[in-house]
């Protein structure tokens, strides 16, 4: 069953389109990525969705209601999370206080201790370094940070966007893989990724966005097998 459902999607900044009528579901439970090249609107989708940008046309709907219309506050309260690309991070904050202004939501509020157990069982690393700044870690350790934050939040919805984005592989597979052992508690998340390979590789189904149009879906496992798809995006 869809938890969240994009519909004929329209949107850009001001004069420029660049969602031209966009649609996707992503099932409850389960790890859907969205592909594409550079200005494909992977971006642009998420940030629609999230309220930050609104769209012209088409609506979005999150758990039966349309929310089309719906600032990103009320979003946030209703469960649905975005890890921006950049981080984002209160630099002068430590770990600490950076996983505490994640839950800043009435919702994440009487989770505070169960989900910041589950943050730190997840990325040790923020644990050891949970007093230090958050502009002093590495790059890996500030992208651990920044899902850690959205985690906090206590989403129903997780939308992360560029998780690997300029780290060293090593850092994106074990990032990779705290994604896939969110998705096995249950929580359903929507990754943006350029590394199509890897996103495939994790998630449970696919979509491919070109020029701001929705292009092919399927199951992941048969669209890292497409042809289309393993030449256009893969390479081979």
């Amino acid at each position: 069953m869809a938890i969240l459902e994009i519909r004929d999607v329209t949107s850009g900044y001001g004069e420029v389109q660049i969602l031209w009528g966009a649609s996707m579901k992503l099932d409850e439970g389960k790890l859907t990525c969205l592909v594409g090249g550079n200005g494909a609107g992977k971006t642009t989708m998420l940030r629609a969705v999230m309220g930050l940008l609104k769209p012209w046309s088409g609506s979005i709907w999150f758990q039966g209601q349309d929310v089309s219309r719906m600032p990103a506050y009320t979003k946030a309260e209703l469960g649905l999370t975005l890890v921006p690309e950049g981080r984002q991070l209160f630099t002068d904050m430590s770990v600490y206080e950076n996983l505490e202004m994640g839950a800043s939501n009435q919702r994440a509020r009487p989770k505070v201790k169960e989900n910041l157990e589950k943050v730190y069982t997840m990325f040790p690393r923020l644990l050891e370094r949970h007093t230090q700044k958050a502009g002093t870690l590495s790059g890996g350790e500030q992208q651990m940070l920044a899902v850690a934050r959205g985690i906090m939040a206590d989403p129903v919805v997780l939308m992360i966007d560029e998780l690997s984005l300029g780290l060293a592989p090593l850092l994106v597979l074990q990032l990779f893989e705290g994604l896939r052992a969110l998705r096995d508690t249950g929580l359903t998340i929507m990754l943006v990724e350029q590394n199509v390979q890897m996103a495939l590789a994790i998630s449970d189904y696919g979509y491919v966005l070109a020029e701001g149009k929705s292009g092919i879906e399927g199951p992941a496992r048969q669209l890292i097998k497409d042809k289309h798809v393993r030449e256009e995006y893969l390479g081979l």
